[in-house]
């Protein structure tokens, strides 16, 4: 029996996932912060980033904010659906695929998140 990861017979629950990710847009990491003080000129951006080990935060201007944003909260989704993938992917292999002989069944740790 022949096991692609690029299977035709997907189950159909599995290619909406692979569509909704196909679909997402620009994707970073990151967090931002808008400050809104009085007296100092409006609104300030900044985005924080780990680079090697290490937090930078840069300015933005109002434009690459909102446009970060967007990218930050794409690679969230991408990271919520993937997680979604994996669960479909572990379920079908111990379902589907034959293991070798064990003498007691699988720990609910081993399962865990199928």
């Amino acid at each position: 029996m022949k096991h692609s990861s690029h299977d035709a017979s997907l189950p159909a629950a599995y290619r909406r996932l692979q569509k909704q990710l196909g679909e997402l847009g620009w994707m970073t990491t990151g967090s931002l912060v808008e400050r809104n003080k009085p007296g100092q000129g409006g609104p300030r951006y900044q985005w924080s980033r780990r680079v090697r080990g290490k937090t930078v935060t840069v300015a933005l201007s109002r434009e690459q904010f909102h446009w970060l944003k967007t990218a930050i909260a794409n690679l969230r989704k991408a990271w919520a659906i993937l997680a979604q993938m994996e669960k479909l992917s572990l379920q079908h292999m111990w379902t589907n695929i034959p293991g070798p002989p064990r003498r007691k069944p699988l720990s609910k740790i081993t399962l865990a998140g199928c």
